[in-house]
């Protein structure tokens, strides 16, 4: 699938003040799903790093099926709200479609930082009731959650499902993540989820220290910082996990799909914010 027409007037009204000659992440992930929010420098990188690990479509499109599973997961827990941070642009399969099949009267906050995304976002949510799109550093709750946008959408004092899925392997410093995850469980509802998927080097099976070395080797605007297990379990801290704890993607809840599993190199878990 073709990305965005990239001619000078496009590309301005798309990027904002980004530089659309940096790949992205949001931008990267959005190609290997096969959208059309990308750029040339972004299927360039793609392309490149699928070099290394051919199955990268695959695990994008593995995290997809689990961002299905654990939104399917929390509306059969009673959870009508739901912030996902990191989010990229709302693709097919996206949380509100996903919610308002189980809820119809659901909400949800979309956060990304990324310009392209958000117009994107923008642009698809035009008319859809109960869905937004807030512009926002997920790395400052605060922000996020005090935003006039997040609570013209949410009441903060019943349960929300977070998600962070495939976001947190950008970021350098784990002892801030684990600060953040926690500043984001503060502000919740008891009763409120919290969902993390996060590329590891733990998978055998999947060349996860490539893919992190071709995005470090290239011009990209951004880094990837595969964790171990402990790592992951770290960002936990303070929260209940919902079994069958932290799996790799392909495991977590997949019995409510049908199929056979192939490696992800990602690790899932999700967990309630306890009384």
């Amino acid at each position: 699938m073709t990305g965005i027409d990239e001619s000078p007037e496009r590309a301005h009204r798309f990027s904002g003040d980004t530089d659309v000659g940096l790949p992205n992440p949001a931008r990267l992930y959005d190609y290997w799903l096969g959208g059309s929010a990308n750029f040339a420098v972004d299927r360039e990188l793609g392309d490149h790093i699928a070099e290394s690990e051919p199955r990268i479509a695959n695990m994008a499109r593995e995290n997809r099926s689990l961002l299905r599973r654990m939104v399917t997961h929390c509306c059969r827990q009673g959870v009508d709200q739901f912030l996902d941070l990191g989010s990229g642009v709302p693709t097919i399969g996206n949380v509100h479609e996903i919610a308002h099949r189980h809820a119809p009267d659901s909400r949800v906050v979309y956060v990304d930082n990324e310009p392209v995304a958000v117009s994107h976002s923008e642009l698809l949510l035009e008319g859809v009731d109960r869905a937004t799109i807030l512009r926002g550093d997920l790395t400052d709750p605060a922000e996020v959650l005090n935003s006039p946008i997040t609570r013209g959408m949410l009441d903060l004092n019943r349960p929300v499902a977070v998600s962070l899925l495939c976001v947190l392997q950008y970021f350098p410093d784990t002892d801030r993540l684990r600060e953040t995850v926690a500043s984001y469980r503060a502000g919740l509802a008891p009763g409120s989820y919290i969902a993390i998927s996060h590329l590891t080097t733990d998978d055998g099976d999947v060349n996860a220290s490539g893919v992190a070395e071709r995005i470090r080797s290239s011009r990209a605007d951004h880094q990837a910082y595969p964790r171990d297990l402990e790592e992951v379990l770290s960002l936990f801290e303070g929260t209940r996990l919902v079994e069958p704890g932290v799996r790799y993607a392909q495991h977590w809840h997949h019995g409510e799909i049908a199929g056979p599993t192939e490696p992800s190199g990602i690790y899932a878990g999700l967990a309630q914010v306890p009384e």
